[in-house]
């Protein structure tokens, strides 16, 4: 089957810097996919993540390694062969802890396989000692019993089997061996890793303490530097009150001197005016003369006008009168009128009948 992925993620993966061994360097731009991969055919699990073609997390899981949690977002493990420290940034909580109970979970199972490894190990190196006791027994056999065509004749197709399987035996115990060497260089090796781990997060945990020191002096001068700046900006409202005052009484300044302009235009106009009184007091004591004169002709009119009215209602009542005796003319008049018109009428018959 060969390597499979058994679970995947999604975050910002980070190394911690090879020099200092203190701060974290970003090994993706982005978030990137993180998966966890069981090769069955070894037996083993890996952390792989790549960043386009770039191979950014190649880490095998040893049931040493420990997942840590640093923050609500952020874990981090090391790795002692690759020599660093893996730091994975999520973007919640939750995926944080699926990822770590998936590291518990796949740690477990690595430490269930060497312990079944070391199991096959241990009964192998049993079977090549057992081997190694009979062979001796076989090789008396075969002295007393003669040559070892003899044996071979004699004893037929098993002293071959046995043979192959002491082969087999000898070569696992070989390959035992060399695993054992091989494992005794990675646990050295892990060891030498460890101890420099641990000087690594010893020397972290001071610079964390440091750093806690700075960021709380940092948050000392902070809200020192933001209470100045509230104390700047009352400052600056009340200067900015100040200046919408000045303004205002600029304003207001220049609304007093135009009215005192005007004001002192009209007492310029009121002086000029001033200087024509006794003019206008002269004219006018003319004036009421003139209107006295012209007041007591008015009356001497207004007798004159009823008088006239007078004379007026006179000859309206002569009138009235000369009408009503016109009246009575006119209608003695036309009484006449109708005699002689009878009058010609009877003298028209007359001359006919003539």
């Amino acid at each position: 089957m060969g390597e499979q992925p058994i679970y995947t993620t999604r975050a910002h993966v980070f190394q911690i810097d090879p020099t200092t061994k203190k701060n974290w360097v970003p090994a993706s731009k982005q978030a990137v996919t993180v998966s966890y991969f069981y090769d069955s055919t070894r037996n083993s699990y890996r952390i792989i993540s790549v960043d386009g073609s770039k191979v950014i997390i190649n880490s095998t899981i040893t049931p040493n390694m420990t997942f840590t949690k640093t923050s609500q977002k952020f874990g981090q493990w090391a790795d002692s062969r690759a020599n660093t420290v893996f730091g994975l940034g999520f973007s919640s909580e939750q995926q944080l802890t699926k990822f770590a109970e998936k590291f518990q979970e796949v740690k477990e199972a690595a430490k269930l396989a060497r312990d079944k490894s070391q199991e096959k190990v241990e009964t192998l190196s049993n079977h090549s000692q057992e081997s190694g006791r009979e062979t001796p027994s076989t090789n008396q056999a075969s002295s007393i019993n003669g040559t070892d065509d003899e044996k071979i004749s004699h004893v037929g197709p098993e002293a071959a089997l046995l043979k192959s399987e002491n082969e087999l035996l000898k070569s696992a115990v070989e390959q035992s061996n060399t695993n054992a060497k091989k494992w005794e260089t990675e646990l050295q090796t892990l060891r030498e890793n460890n101890a420099r781990l641990v000087d690594a997060l010893q020397e972290s945990s001071a610079n964390v303490e440091s750093w806690k020191k700075q960021l709380s002096a940092c948050k000392e001068e902070s809200d020192t530097l933001r209470e100045k700046i509230a104390e700047l900006e009352a400052q600056c409202n009340e200067a900015n009150q100040e200046k919408q005052r000045n303004a205002q009484l600029s304003v207001r300044v220049q609304e007093l001197e135009t009215e005192l302009h005007d004001k002192e235009q009209e007492l310029e106009n009121l002086r000029k005016q001033a200087e024509i009184i006794p003019q206008l007091m002269a004219e006018c004591e003319s004036i009421t003369a003139k209107l006295q004169a012209a007041e007591t002709k008015n009356k001497d009119l207004e007798g004159r006008i009823e008088g006239l009215q007078m004379d007026m209602e006179d000859s309206q009542q002569k009138q009235g009168n000369m009408k009503g005796e016109l009246k009575k003319f006119m209608d003695i008049l036309d009484g006449k009128i109708d005699e002689l018109h009878e009058f010609r009428q009877g003298l028209s018959k007359l001359g006919v009948d003539n």
